[in-house]
């Protein structure tokens, strides 16, 4: 008894401790009421739905025992029945209770989860639109009819449970019979089980009627759209009637069942029940697929049109693109003369500030270069935001913080693990518009403790996107702050973030929580000593606020001396009447989607998003910020109400916080493949598909998933200057040419944040899209030449983003282009590829020299402008060069071919050939050089 007493009170204190540690951290940072609001709101479900269904069967139960019948003479059935009840006899009470008591526990966890329902339908505040069919607030059915649904569901399962509860009682005490003779049921059990029977159909009934109102909701199939969601013709004129007429035969099938009790025969309500059975089937089966058939399949586009302008409408309005401007635009600009050319190639250098420096390729250089220490590393992908330089001018920046790595500890232990190494240290950034002379990034702010043009702020680095596990701190155990050349500098914590450990129970909680009992007795742990847990900005923002999603992209910045953590968070919701629905990871995912950067609601299928709430997470005390940042979303209001004081007003943002506010990616993303389907505005286009765009794959790597959207400093042809932006391209439907550009204004403090741009680009003249102009770089014979140079020895090409941008009519592509060299396991930027309309592409040393040689500004291969009146043609030097270059080709190829016939003397052979071939060309490249330094060579 002792042993179980014991095992008992282990179990429990289980229990306990889960829910204690839970408390503890929602008070650590300051959000408890969301503790509170959530665990009252399902301890209320599940007490409320629980006893209701315990009761209900219980009492049906005890009923059906009451109205038993006498059993002096029993039948044969009655007496094999008789051991049951012999042995049911002594234990009816506990077996009542024990069965009401399992029912209600599970109709009570089920009833728990719907704490989310729950709220919103308490708390719903009206859309202010109004669907076009039923003329309800969308409210309705974004907060009502999901609760109403719920009630039915338990309804149904509740008057289930109790008629199965009631039967079998009545099985077991004579009330019905099975095998017997004579009647199969007493009076009294006919009566009690139509009694249930006539609530199960009346919940039909109620089925049925909010059925009528579920079409608006309802998914479907139509070919020219995903995911379809609201009533065609033939829900309109078939389905919505049949719900009707079902309705009203269900609730006289109900009454039938009801009269049962004066009756006393099932005769009426067996024919009211076969033929509401038998219309369901003809009306609601038989003939919606009639009036498919033969109404609407003959003329479905006119048919439709009605139901796809509300379904596009309602789409556009949810899915906020209904401001959306979709404008013509040429694509293939030619220049009239060379002066027009001069002309354009002035405007390229201010029409966009090209990112030479990529996010998602520059990381290795950070860390080789920045890393400094083993246990320390940056993110995979870097973040680009706005910062300005020493003259004052906004520059796009990359930036990264230099966090934590704990696989790089030197040694490994419970102490080392979690108190001595315990955060990173200082922000990395670097100029997006430049490289040095090597093709390495321009830092502005860099080495360690960092210094640059970020001025001051608090460097260390507790809470990041790579800081995943616990540190006890603040405590007796002092912490490794940095090491520089006189050695380590040692730390003591003194923010508020965090755990106080100075409480036995506390500690023994957080032991059994973490599976680590050496925090309940180990000497490093003192009064002052505090647990940081939940260290990523996504899980901190995600627990205080578990109403909304959370974007995939949480990005850094230095905001009024202190490191901050941006994260952009949205209200979704799946039940706005006639808007189209998408599944958000699918949607969401492309070449650069990893576990780090997913979106957390990786599967939800959504019809409605907002991004409604910025966050900021302290990176050195943790401390969790929401604010409101769509003052108009009538779902945040709605979770507002139900968690009062938990967001702030869009007014308490700071205005160092405001300019460094971008558009989120996630959303961006979601919208852009929509408005694959959705810039569509007519209804017979629509239908018929033939305008519609797809995503197109990025051609930069070869995963196959849809190009990343691209932060941007850049002008859209409407605009008088350059604005902070979201890019991205479209392609027509199953083909690589371009078939749109889509730019978003991303600067928060732009009046013009949140517009939407598309250029159209006519279908006549085919414009190359992404995949096609990176296959014009890749076949020209001069850029590939020039890069097999580059690639010799061991040496890997890694191509950057590349970048589109609108040019006067034009369309002008930049591609950076990284050598990873043999030894080394960082990219450097080398050269550049330009392409616009038809001119030829160029490979450059650098931006200038690139868009120089493609604008006509300076000669292929030169350094500066083609003579007056000349011929064009290459020196003699550019043509040695070209020529070794044409036979290391050839040399390249024969020795492909030999090793296909495995003929190692002719592979050894043209190695030879193609290393004397590589040396020629080395050897010219720098004669020219030389040459034209000491002015003897012409242009």
């Amino acid at each position: 008894m002792t042993l179980g007493a014991l095992a008992v009170l282990a179990m429990l204190f289980v229990m306990f401790s889960g829910f204690w540690t839970d408390w503890l951290w929602y008070r650590s940072v300051h959000y408890s009421s969301v503790f509170t609001t959530t665990l009252w709101t399902k301890i209320g479900l599940f007490f409320a739905f629980g006893a209701v269904m315990a009761v209900a069967v219980g009492v049906n139960i005890w009923l059906a025992h009451r109205l038993r019948p006498p059993l002096s003479a029993m039948s044969m059935e009655q007496q094999s029945l008789d051991r049951y009840r012999m042995g049911i006899a002594p234990f009816k009470k506990w077996a009542l209770i024990a069965i009401t008591a399992v029912v209600g526990l599970i109709a009570g966890a089920s009833a728990s989860g719907e704490w989310r329902t729950w709220l919103q339908w308490v708390n719903g505040v009206q859309f202010g639109q109004k669907d076009p069919q039923f003329k309800l607030d969308v409210s309705f059915y974004a907060f009502d009819l999901p609760w109403y649904r719920f009630l039915l569901s338990f309804g149904f399962a509740c008057a289930v449970l109790c008629l199965v509860a009631a039967a079998l009682t009545h099985y077991l005490y004579g009330g019905l019979r099975v095998t017997s003779p004579g009647s199969r049921a007493t009076a009294a059990a006919t009566g009690h089980l139509s009694v249930l029977l006539g609530l199960f159909v009346s919940l039909k009934a109620v089925a049925y009627w909010l059925d009528r109102y579920g079409l608006a909701v309802k998914s479907s199939g139509l070919k020219s759209a995903d995911n379809w969601v609201g009533l065609r013709y033939v829900d309109a004129n078939a389905y919505l009637p049949a719900k009707t007429i079902l309705f009203f035969i269900a609730a006289i099938c109900a009454v039938l069942f009801f009269a049962t009790l004066w009756r006393r025969t099932w005769q009426l309500p067996v024919i009211g029940f076969g033929l509401m059975v038998l219309s369901a089937v003809l009306i609601g089966g038989l003939y919606p697929a009639i009036v498919q058939k033969f109404q609407v399949q003959p003329n479905e586009a006119s048919k439709e049109a009605p139901y796809i302008k509300q379904n596009i409408k309602a789409t556009r309005d949810a899915y906020d693109i209904q401001d959306s401007e979709v404008k013509a635009y040429k694509g293939n600009y030619k220049p009239a003369d060379k002066e027009d050319s001069q002309r354009l190639r002035d405007e390229a250098g201010s029409t966009a500030s090209m990112r030479m420096l990529d996010p998602n390729v520059v990381s290795p250089a950070f860390q080789q270069q920045q890393q400094v220490r083993a246990y320390y590393q940056f993110p995979s992908t870097l973040d680009v935001d706005r910062y300005k330089d020493k003259d004052g001018a906004e520059q796009d920046t990359v930036i990264g913080l230099r966090e934590l790595n704990i696989a790089g500890i030197p040694d490994h232990n419970w102490i080392n693990d979690h108190f001595k190494y315990t955060h990173g240290y200082g922000a990395v950034a670097a100029k997006g518009t430049e490289t040095d002379a090597g093709g390495a990034p321009v830092y502005s702010e860099s080495d360690l403790p960092a210094k640059g043009h970020l001025g001051t702020y608090q460097q260390r680095v507790y809470y990041g996107e790579k800081t995943t596990q616990y540190s006890i701190v603040g405590g007796p155990q002092k912490e490794l702050d940095y090491s520089d050349d006189k050695g380590e500098k040692s730390y003591r914590y003194t923010g508020k973030s965090g755990v106080n450990l100075d409480n036995p129970v506390n500690r023994a909680a957080y032991a059994v929580a973490f599976g680590e009992p050496q925090i309940l007795y180990s000497g490093a742990i003192g009064k002052d000593s505090r647990i940081l847990y939940n260290r990523t900005p996504k899980e901190r923002v995600e627990a205080v606020a578990p109403w909304l999603t959370i974007d995939g992209d949480a990005y850094p910045a230095v905001i009024n001396h202190r490191l901050q953590w941006i994260v952009d968070a949205y209200t979704t919701n799946n039940g706005y009447p006639y808007a189209s629905r998408t599944t958000l990871g699918d949607t969401t995912a492309d070449s650069l989607t990893d576990g780090q950067r997913a979106v957390v609601a990786q599967q939800n299928q959504v019809n409605y998003i907002r991004n409604s709430v910025k966050a900021t997470v302290d990176a050195y005390d943790g401390s969790v910020k929401l604010y409101q940042w769509d003052e108009k979303d009538p779902v945040l209001k709605t979770w507002m109400k139900s968690f009062p004081g938990t967001v702030k007003k869009k007014s308490e943002i700071s205005p160092d916080l405001k300019a460094h506010l971008r558009y989120p990616q996630d959303l961006f993303k979601v919208q852009r493949q929509l408005l694959t389907t959705y810039h569509v505005t007519d209804p017979g286009t629509f239908y018929s598909g033939s305008e519609r765009w797809q995503v197109p794959s990025d051609p930069t790597n070869k995963s196959g998933n849809a190009v990343p959207p691209y932060y941007l400093s850049m002008k859209m042809p409407d605009q008088k200057g350059q604005a902070f932006s979201l890019t991205t391209t479209f392609t027509p439907s199953k083909k690589d040419n371009l078939g749109a550009f889509m730019a978003v204004d991303a600067n928060a403090t732009s009046p013009d944040y949140g517009k939407i741009r598309v250029l159209k680009l006519p279908a006549q003249t085919p414009v190359p899209g992404p995949k096609l102009a990176q296959s014009n770089f890749n076949s020209d014979p001069t850029i590939a030449n020039e890069l097999n140079i580059l690639k010799k020895g061991d040496s890997e090409i890694e191509y950057g983003n590349l970048l589109t941008v609108p040019l006067r009519g034009g369309l002008l592509y930049v591609e950076p282009v990284y050598l990873r060299g043999a030894g080394t396991n960082y990219p450097l930027l080398k050269k550049v590829l330009v392409s616009y309309g038809d001119n030829k592409p160029v490979l450059g040393d650098s931006l200038d020299d690139a868009l120089d040689v493609v604008f006509g500004k300076k000669a292929p291969g030169t350094g500066t402008k083609p003579p007056g009146g000349g011929t064009g043609e290459e020196p003699p030097a550019n043509q040695t060069v070209q020529q070794a270059l044409n036979d290391a080709e050839k040399a390249y190829e024969d020795g492909e071919k030999a090793l296909e016939r495995k003929d190692l003397g002719a592979y050894d052979a043209a190695k030879k050939k193609l290393k004397a071939a590589l040396d020629r060309a080395a050897k010219a490249s720098e004669e020219a050089k030389s040459s034209r330094k000491g002015g003897t060579s012409g242009d």
